[in-house]
């Protein structure tokens, strides 16, 4: 277990209002705004109209998407702070809200670092995160079809700046809200392996259990930052159980569980003919991830592996994964957060 000013130091890092302030201490890029909490919807207002609409109206304890909040004027900062802060309260027994610029277009790129109790902090490259609904990854892929060289050395070097200010040990991801010109600011930390650590581990040849287990034992990263490859490029879907348009949920037995294999395909999940899956948990049902030469060959090896996934007894998202994969704007990597919802509105009722 961790004790003293360095427990303290991580366990800020879950705290949105907390982990901006280390970050600015560690020089590490954020989104203007006020870094406090808010204490009425007519400050709210206020601060509002001081960074400059449009802002992001968030929970300082939130995540999902809860507790989160876009105003366009001050109406919608008035009425977006108290809906805020109420379903802060009730979803995570903390009500405090703070407001921070709204970056156009962004897109949602992480960092994935590791780190070791003798002070060695490296990067493992970069995820794109883009592809959401309602602030919940769906598609992820490494690397992003959208930064530069520099912008992921750039961002990789900030990531580890923040980690070692922490003094942090495992693996974790910082994550980055990216601008249209690729202007990058500090999202929040999340202290633990992450769902979509596959596509990681895909490009990087490294197993990041394994990492962590090793970090655990005291042992030291046996690599550098110059050690950490790229190579090729992956994907992964995320198969929940669920109306794929709809999205309402569908729990039940499944009656066939036939999960897709072949060069590069990897699948992972705790399903099986026969299993019940819960409703009283999330929705994921397991992952499907593809791994090619190039980003054309991994997008072409995932189409083929959702033709192949089959489940029968309860509906899922996967005829959602196959319309998103022939999807021009997605095969050519123009996306941004909002791609999805915006999708939807013009393909679904």
């Amino acid at each position: 277990a961790f004790i003293g000013p360095k427990a303290h130091s991580i366990a800020a890092m879950g705290d949105k209002i907390a982990s901006k302030k280390l970050a600015n201490e560690a020089k590490v890029n954020t989104i203007p705004g006020y870094n406090d909490a808010i204490d009425t919807a007519e400050q709210a207002v206020e601060i509002a109209k001081g960074i400059g609409y449009p802002v992001m109206i968030k929970a300082s304890a939130g995540g999902g998407g809860k507790g989160l909040r876009v105003a366009f004027n001050d109406k919608e900062a008035f009425e977006g702070f108290s809906s805020c802060r109420n379903e802060a309260r009730n979803s995570f027994g903390d009500d405090r809200v703070f407001i921070e610029k709204y970056v156009l277009e962004p897109r949602h790129i992480e960092i994935q670092i590791l780190g070791d109790s003798h002070g060695n902090v490296i990067y493992l490259n970069e995820r794109e995160c883009s592809i959401q609904r309602r602030h919940q990854k769906v598609i992820e892929e490494a690397p992003s079809p959208f930064i530069s060289e520099a912008t992921r050395k750039a961002m990789g070097e900030q990531a580890v700046a923040l980690a070692k200010a922490v003094k942090y040990q495992s693996a974790g991801t910082v994550e980055f809200v990216v601008g249209k010109d690729q202007d990058f600011y500090f999202l929040e930390m999340n202290t633990r392996l992450q769902v979509e650590h596959p596509v990681t581990e895909c490009i990087t040849g490294l197993d990041l259990v394994e990492q962590m287990i090793r970090v655990a034992a005291g042992e030291k990263l046996s690599f550098t930052q110059a050690d950490v490859k790229r190579d090729g490029w992956a994907i992964e879907c995320r198969i929940n159980a669920e109306d794929p348009f709809k999205f309402t949920p569908s729990p039940g037995r499944i009656t066939m569980w036939h999960p897709p294999g072949g060069p590069g395909v990897r699948v992972d999940s705790h399903v099986y003919t026969n299993y019940f899956v819960p409703p009283n948990y999330d929705s994921m049902i397991g992952k499907v991830i593809c791994h090619g030469d190039t980003r054309d060959q991994a997008l072409a090896r995932m189409r083929t592996a959702l033709s192949e996934t089959l489940v029968d007894g309860i509906q899922t998202n996967v005829p959602l994964h196959r319309e998103l994969m022939a999807d021009a704007k997605f095969i050519e990597g123009g996306t941004s957060i909002h791609y999805l919802e915006h999708w939807l509105n013009g393909h679904r009722r």
